[in-house]
């Protein structure tokens, strides 16, 4: 008897930052597998037309919810919205984030606070909601926290130690939960993304000597390409992995490796 060891057939996944790339993309994928979208951003404008798109494309369920990952109550509403309408949340990418990019010296409090609160606290704020009112009460979840391959390393190419420092907590971030969650049918995983086009990275990623630094320090000397990104998140969203738990994916060409 064959199975379908990635189906997410009824799943409700709810990924964050689901306006513009990577967001959009992995919504895509979950999509693909059966899983229903609900797209949260900022711009309502934005997630109401992939909420259509990914609707009209893949024939599941989608619901858009504005929200700012670093307001509290807004992240509280946004779960309630969710909950209203599906009554479960099976699936959470922590997507949502920015970067700064400026020499150590240079960088101001506001940059480095401004990171730490969408990058690492908004992950955690949109975590312990999800948990606390979804996967907790039914033993089951998938969290999937977007870290990046600067949350395990350094770079030589450009200045941008609150992201590196922001990712890093959210690598350990996942460690913790996983550590405090795992026995209670909760799954928590990072994936540590490389070099891919987003509209945040494409004008810094484009720049002659980006991509020289590129092919030097990359094994695959290239930057990651649209959906390259879709089989990591259907794997650790899969009820199938229950047994992956606190680890970091690296989707970088190998640029971890050397």
């Amino acid at each position: 008897m064959s199975k379908n060891y990635f189906d997410l057939t009824g799943q409700v996944a709810v990924v964050t930052g689901c306006s513009t790339g990577l967001g959009v993309q992995m919504a895509k994928a979950l999509a693909n597998q059966g899983a229903n979208i609900v797209a949260l951003a900022r711009r309502q404008e934005k997630i109401d037309a992939v909420a259509k798109e990914i609707a009209d494309e893949y024939g599941v369920e989608t619901l858009a919810v504005r929200c700012d990952i670093t307001d509290t109550q807004m992240v509280k509403d946004a779960v309630a919205a969710v909950m209203a309408k599906f009554g479960r949340i099976d699936i959470l990418v922590n997507n949502a984030g920015t970067g700064a990019i400026a020499n150590a010296e240079d960088i101001t409090d506001d940059q480095f606070a401004n990171e730490m609160n969408i990058d690492l606290f908004g992950t955690f704020k949109m975590a312990r909601e999800v948990a606390k009112v979804a996967m907790l009460p039914a033993g089951y979840g998938r969290v999937i926290n977007i870290a990046s391959m600067y949350g395990l390393v350094g770079n030589k190419i450009c200045g941008s130690s609150p992201y590196h420092a922001a990712k890093g907590g959210v690598v350990n971030l996942t460690r913790a939960l996983a550590a405090e969650w795992s026995k209670k049918g909760i799954t928590v995983n990072s994936i540590c993304p490389g070099y891919f086009y987003t509209p945040l990275t494409r004008e810094t990623l484009d720049t002659p000597s980006f991509k020289a630094y590129a092919d030097t320090i990359i094994p695959a000397e290239r930057y990651g390409e649209e959906g390259e990104l879709d089989t990591t998140v259907v794997f650790l969203a899969s009820k199938n992995s229950a047994y992956v738990s606190g680890v970091m994916v690296p989707v970088d060409g190998g640029y971890t490796c050397v």
